[in-house]
Formats: structure tokens, sequence, C-alpha cells
């Protein structure tokens, strides 16, 4: 294969890579703006609040949480904050016991009304938790696949200018191979063979 030959598959086959790498970017794009404004409107619709600064959101036992103090959760890292809030008031229900374990209890112990509003807390503390991490969930791979475009584009910018220099190159490779004498040529690659000996 002349070199010629090679730069030009290479780059025939670079510039099919490009290709890829820009639907594939593309398509990354579009599932990140997606992904991002699904969480976004399915967390406003339940309009889910931190409360304001003071008691209800004790900056000693928040510290981490008094930057959404009294803002509606509409992000996926505000839904995992609001997550950790949940789970401190959770810890505090039952001695800290999970919705299993006090649910197994009050089914032992039907009468006891305290062992039901526990289990009934647990359930939907436990229940808007999860819903709230699955939610930070989506909105990470929503964040992912956005970083997962940008490193697709520049891959295929950085392959798109290797591509452009490949063909260059074949083209000069072409041209000097025009201007070179026949007889040059020959002896460049070789007389050919004799035919019949």
């Amino acid at each position: 294969m002349s070199r010629k030959s090679f730069f030009m598959w290479m780059s025939w086959i670079g510039l099919a890579v490009v290709v890829m790498l820009v639907v594939a970017g593309g398509l990354l794009t579009w599932g990140s703006s997606y992904t991002q404004t699904q969480v976004r409107d399915q967390l406003a619709a339940q309009q889910i609040s931190f409360p304001p600064a003071g008691p209800g959101l004790d900056p000693e036992q928040y510290p981490e949480l008094q930057k959404y103090a009294g803002q509606q959760v509409v992000n996926g890292e505000q839904a995992n904050a609001y997550a950790a809030y949940i789970q401190s008031h959770l810890d505090a229900i039952a001695g800290g016991q999970t919705y299993s374990q006090v649910s197994a209890a009050a089914r032992e112990d039907p009468d006891n009304a305290e062992l039901q509003a526990q289990r009934e807390s647990l359930f939907m503390g436990t229940t808007l938790r999860g819903l709230l991490l699955q939610a930070y969930a989506f909105s990470t791979v929503g964040t992912v696949a956005w970083v997962a475009a940008v490193v697709a584009f520049v891959a295929a910018g950085i392959l798109l200018v290797l591509v452009i220099i490949g063909f260059a190159r074949a083209r000069q490779l072409s041209e000097a191979e025009a201007t070179v004498p026949e007889a040059q040529r020959s002896t460049v690659h070789g007389p050919l063979p004799a035919q019949g000996c």
C-alpha cells in the first residue's frame, strides 16, 4: 500500500469516526437536557421547599443545608440535600429503627397507637426520601451524559483536524507523484519484471 493510499484510508476512517462522535455527542446532549428537564419539572410539581433559616433548619444541626434555606427543591443537588434532611428526622422516630422494623412490631401489636403512628411516619418519610434520591440519581446521569457529550465533541474536533491533515498529506503525495517523470517513477518503484522469462 502506498503512502498516499494509507493517508486516504486513514482519513476516511477518521472522518467516519468524527461523524459517529458528533452523532453520539448530539444524542448525549439531548439525553442530558431531557433528563435535567424531567427532574426539574417533576420536582417543581411537588412543591417541596426547605424550611426557612431558623428553628426548622437549625444552623448547628444542619450547617450544610443553610444555603438551601427557604428554597424550593427543583434540582438533583437539592433533592439529595432534602433527602438527608428527611433522614435526620426518620432517625429520630422510634429510636432510629427502620420502617420494616417498626412495621413488623406494629403488626404484632395492632392496638399500639404510638407504633401505628411511627409506622405511618416512617413509611411516608422513607417513600419521599426514596423518590428524592431517585431524582438525584437521574440528575447525576444527566450530568454524566452532558460531560460525555462535551468529551465526544472535543474528540470529534481534534480528530477532524487530523483528518484534514491526512487528506492534505494524501493530496501532497498525489501531486508529488504527478510531477515525477515516468522514468524516475519506474526507478523508484523498481523495474517491471520481464515478461516470458
